[in-house]
């Protein structure tokens, strides 16, 4: 009997635990950013507001924008050896906020979760009030700390401001292959809310600033909710048909043969592979 009230007391104290789950102690709760949410406007290009490729106009240093201007011409003519996600890399911050593929977010009290579908890259955003560490090891999406504000003051959060840092690369802002700087020395602050006149509308206006730019770039990125979502898995390397070979980017076929991305592709250098003899 002593055992089965044990149960009991277990499992009304979770329920109440998860009922209070939106709420701090000091009256604060939280917004409700449950679903799933899927980006507004643009193609895959990284300022949903300007027109992809030279239409992006990044403020780019003059070494930054000649890697840029290289990688459009490689684009152009085919090729994707710049472009760390079709190597199955993950895109990291700033460009997993693009969501390619639908994003979900979880908000604990400690800990906002991000996570898209697109590879399933994965963020936490600490909300405990923790410190930055010391010798954080360095990952694509970075560490990110964060806290709510209450800006119009009703006793509910309504805004996540959010910084990062602690990155690794190679990282680009978009598939046309706008760099990042080299030194992985970026730092991305975030301010996260919901539309005033659109609760199923999720804001994320996001400040770069990088080694690569000559001033921070700030541009906002917008998702709508779908309440009842269908999630699909999304695995780069399960249909990934690229191959790359000295800088050349080759596909293989539907019969499993390589074979040339653009006309006129020379084959790879066979040199590590002993030739027929005549």
């Amino acid at each position: 009997m002593h055992h089965r009230c044990s149960i009991l007391t277990a499992a009304m104290a979770a329920v109440l635990a998860a009922a209070v789950v939106g709420a701090r102690a000091d009256g604060m709760t939280y917004p409700d950013w449950k679903g799933q949410w899927n980006r507004i406007g643009g193609g895959g290009q990284y300022d949903p507001d300007k027109p992809a490729g030279k239409g992006q106009q990044p403020p780019l240093t003059p070494e930054y924008q000649a890697i840029w201007e290289a990688n459009l011409k490689e684009n152009a003519a085919g090729g994707q050896s710049y472009n760390t996600r079709v190597r199955c890399i993950p895109g990291g911050l700033p460009r997993m906020m693009v969501a390619y593929e639908p994003m979900e977010v979880i908000v604990t009290p400690e800990i906002t979760y991000v996570m898209t579908t697109f590879d399933e890259e994965f963020r936490r955003i600490y909300t405990d009030g923790r410190p930055w560490p010391k010798d954080e090891e360095p990952s694509y999406a970075g560490y990110s700390i964060g806290h709510w504000l209450d800006t119009d003051g009703d006793g509910r959060y309504d805004t996540l401001e959010v910084e990062s840092k602690y990155f690794k690369g190679p990282r680009i802002y978009d598939p046309t292959g706008i760099p990042l700087h080299a030194d992985n020395e970026t730092v991305v602050a975030e301010k996260m809310f919901l539309d005033k006149a659109n609760a199923n509308v999720l804001h994320d206006e996001i400040t770069t600033y990088d080694h690569a730019l000559t001033r921070p770039w700030t541009v906002t990125r917008s998702y709508k909710r779908d309440s009842h979502p269908h999630w699909i898995e999304e695995v780069c390397g399960e249909s990934n048909q690229y191959v790359f070979i000295n800088n050349e980017t080759y596909v293989v076929s539907i019969d499993g043969y390589l074979m040339p991305l653009r006309k006129g592709q020379p084959p790879p250098d066979l040199k590590y592979f002993k030739q027929p003899s005549n």
